[in-house]
């Protein structure tokens, strides 16, 4: 086995991340569902609440008042970034590879997470509200955190690799 063999298992050892984020996500929306009804609010501080919503549509309800169409459309479209990101961390070697591979991971995860939820239920549940007097944060889930705490490493992996780009130019 060469190097790079080897740090490309290395990468997909992460995986375990993205399977570990759909549990945790699937179990907080089990419990969620299990304790609460529709639209019920707790208040746990003052700018923070949980409140069980149902988002047929993507981030900040994108879409949410489409004719259905879109639940396929999530649907297909997070299975295709899953596909697409399992080639890219089993491509991955080098420097970075498992900063990328977690990113990826976490990303994949909870891309998942919300797919479970739409096809089970024809939308995604969503508990945690922030607010500040009259302002509401739009509410998400433990799948929508994974997917924000990839995507800002990816955006660092990707000012990184450009600093090292221009460095090794110099």
């Amino acid at each position: 086995m060469t190097a790079d063999e080897g740090n490309r298992k290395g990468a997909l050892r992460w995986l375990w991340l993205a399977a570990a984020v759909i549990v945790a996500d699937q179990l907080s929306k089990a419990l969620l569902v299990k304790k609460f009804v529709l639209y019920e609010v707790l208040d746990v501080l003052p700018v923070l609440e949980i409140t069980r919503l149902h988002n047929t549509g993507a981030a900040f309800s994108l879409l949410a008042q489409a004719s259905g169409w879109q639940r396929w459309f999530f649907i297909a479209l997070a299975l295709g970034i899953s596909t697409g990101i399992v080639v890219w961390i089993k491509g991955l070697s080098g420097r970075g590879a498992t900063w990328l591979a977690v990113a990826l991971s976490l990303v994949m995860g909870g891309a998942l997470g919300n797919v479970i939820d739409r096809i089970w239920h024809g939308y995604v549940i969503d508990f945690i509200h922030f607010h500040w007097e009259r302002w509401y944060y739009p509410a998400f889930n433990v799948a929508d955190m994974a997917i924000t705490i990839g995507a800002v490493m990816l955006v660092i992996d990707a000012l990184l690799s450009s600093r090292r780009a221009k460095a090794g130019k110099s």
